[in-house]
């Protein structure tokens, strides 16, 4: 039976603690801390998982462990629970409240995918191709859209939602076009032909 798709959300991190709990020369953790400060959390790492205690997250807002230790998760989701703070145990889901997407990124864009942890490879196949197409010039794109619309926004002191300002930023993304296309392993093809 297939697990329930996770609720998609995107956190506001800006000045918010969060801590990360890996060794130094955990890639994973490496990765989650950075991307956290990319968002404007105050990231704190926690090398040593084997010496955390409960008083270092007492402020957490967000906590992320990358070490594969059940006894570990088990403990962090019951502080989690007392403290109240968000939890991902990666590749344990059943410990925490979060899991993480697989992220394409350019500029200010984010995309974000989500198995629900049954098929990160699938995951990492979207991200890689979305990553591809959100090249320089999609970043270009999007940069040249924020410039518009600060320059409607000054030009129109109106409310976000008058009309004007939605023509102006409609107008600007028009012909902007997303095509999508897959391509599947033979086997699956295959044996799909059967159905």
């Amino acid at each position: 039976m297939l697990r329930k798709a996770f609720f998609p959300v995107g956190l506001n991190l800006d000045g918010r603690t969060c801590v990360v709990i890996g060794a130094d020369d955990d890639r994973e953790a490496i990765e989650k801390a950075q991307a956290l400060a990319e968002s404007g959390a105050v990231v704190r790492r926690i090398y040593d998982a084997t010496g955390v205690r409960e008083e270092d997250l007492s402020d957490a807002f967000f906590v992320i462990s990358t070490p594969q230790d059940a006894q570990l998760s088990a403990r962090l989701r019951e502080w989690a629970e007392r403290r109240r703070f968000l939890l991902c145990c990666i590749d344990q889901p059943a410990f925490g409240f979060v899991a993480m997407a697989a992220i394409a990124k350019a500029g200010p864009v984010r995309v974000a995918i989500s198995t629900a942890g049954l098929a990160p490879r699938i995951a990492k196949a979207l991200k890689a191709g979305l990553q591809r197409a959100m090249d320089a010039k999609f970043e270009r794109f999007v940069g040249h859209l924020a410039r518009s619309r600060a320059r409607v926004q000054a030009e129109h002191p109106q409310p976000e939602d008058s009309p004007v300002r939605r023509r102006a930023m409609i107008e600007a993304a028009r012909d902007f076009e997303a095509r999508v296309e897959f391509a599947y392993p033979r086997w699956f093809d295959e044996a799909d032909g059967e159905r």
